[in-house]
């Protein structure tokens, strides 16, 4: 993990979120394949047209692309801010991925669904962007230009874009815990939709604190 015992005041509960994260992540998992061992030995599992489904598909995908801005920026962020939110999101996004993955797979359903992006959410085709990202994602033109960057025009966009793709990942959580009653779903995305708020209220406050720098 960075080294963050310069970082400015008020950036510290981020570090220190940051080098708990692989236990964190580790027990999430742990609790998630303990979970799907209940539901393949009971019954009711969610079908292969279900938000729960969808969701975990869906959102497999968004966490993708927030964990592929989460590694760059770890890489190549100006800032040792910037570069510890991205390795927070990067290692967390991918733990849930796992998690995800592993619901569907204990649902005995595919990873890739047929159905197109948001179909398991109610008037889903009205969030799409240009007809088939989904809410936050970037375009590949942003992507690319994201990854070109450097210095300070790296942490500005790399903010910017994260910030959008958290606000766009709450906007998916709050659709499935409005439909499902699975208390796994929930119970992930109620942790998801906590800690993506909290990052979204520290990248704001950065965006504040680098601009005066």
């Amino acid at each position: 993990m960075t080294d963050t015992r310069n970082s400015p005041r008020g950036f510290t509960i981020v570090s220190k979120r940051g080098l708990a994260l692989v236990a964190a992540v580790t027990l999430l998992v742990g609790l998630a394949l303990g979970a799907g061992l209940t539901r393949v030995l009971g019954s009711g599992s969610p079908a292969d047209d279900s938000a729960e489904a969808g969701f975990a598909r869906d959102m497999t995908a968004h966490h993708a692309q927030a964990v592929a801005m989460g590694i760059l920026a770890a890489k190549q962020g100006h800032s040792h801010e910037v570069r510890t939110i991205g390795e927070d999101v990067a290692m967390t996004q991918q733990g849930q991925i796992g998690i995800m993955s592993q619901w569907l797979r204990d649902w005995g359903l595919n990873l890739n669904g047929t159905a197109k992006p948001m179909a398991w959410m109610p008037d889903g085709d009205k969030a799409l962007i240009n007809g088939n990202l989904m809410p936050g994602m970037a375009t590949q033109a942003e992507m690319e230009a994201l990854q070109k960057a450097t210095g300070k025009e790296f942490d500005r966009l790399f903010l910017d874009m994260m910030i959008k793709h958290h606000l766009g990942g709450v906007h998916m959580v709050d659709a499935v815990l409005a439909d499902s009653t699975d208390p796994d779903v929930t119970w992930l995305a109620k942790g998801m939709k906590a800690g993506q708020t909290a990052e979204i209220s520290d990248m704001q406050r950065l965006q504040e604190t680098l601009a005066k720098r």
